[in-house]
């Protein structure tokens, strides 16, 4: 192979690669702008030109990524899953629950804080009739909801913890961190604030920590 042609593939190749970058980069920007529309104004009152308008591209770019409005919805539901899903699987039978259950709701709370509009989209569309989140809470989500209430078992065979009822336990963590996303603006006009700063985080971080695993029989 001579030298002209291994330039001219080193250069397809670097082309290649930046059109990835490119299209990574837009789909990245694309997501983050319609969780904070579709958070702020729902699915109805969210449209595709706002959201293109918001991430500076045309609404023609936008729907080459997506298609439709339902296939931007769906890509935020997805994103969140996904990121749901992964914090879940890391509570495995062989950890301790002490350190595997703070790890988990340190993580919650800090996506409570850091990324609270995903955490909306997901309680609105449950409380409109789970009309886009059906398929994956009867599919992946539940498996890995089966999954991790199997470690829950696990370790009260191994009497890491009380004899406590894996689903209930599960929804416990959920509700009692996404509440600072869900309830964040009730929780901070109650605590006379504009809105939480990092201080109430990390007092709500020890708190629940504390309160969970002393209430699962954890020895902390």
């Amino acid at each position: 192979m001579n030298k002209e042609v291994k330039k001219t593939i080193k250069k397809n190749v670097q082309t290649r690669r930046k059109l990835i970058d490119i299209r990574q980069d837009n789909l990245e920007q694309i997501i983050v702008a319609a969780e904070n529309i579709f958070a702020e104004r729902g699915y109805k009152g969210t449209t595709v030109e706002a959201i293109a308008e918001a991430v500076g591209l045309p609404k023609a770019n936008v729907l080459y990524y997506f298609k439709t409005k339902e296939g931007l919805y769906k890509g935020v539901i997805s994103r969140l899953l996904t990121i749901w899903m992964a914090n879940m699987n890391q509570m495995t039978a062989d950890m301790h629950p002490k350190e595997a259950l703070r790890n988990y709701i340190l993580i919650k709370m800090r996506q409570s804080r850091e990324n609270p509009n995903a955490s909306r989209i997901f309680a609105a569309d449950i409380l409109h009739g789970a009309h886009y989140l059906r398929a994956p809470l009867e599919g992946e989500l539940k498996e890995q909801f089966n999954r991790t209430c199997d470690v829950f078992r696990s370790w009260i065979d191994k009497k890491w913890m009380n004899s406590v009822n894996p689903e209930h336990f599960m929804f416990m963590l959920w509700s009692t961190t996404q509440a600072y996303a869900d309830h964040g603006l009730q929780i901070s006009i109650l605590m006379n604030k504009d809105k939480l700063d990092d201080d109430d985080f990390e007092q709500g971080i020890k708190f629940l920590t504390e309160m969970i695993l002393k209430g699962c029989g954890v020895e902390t």
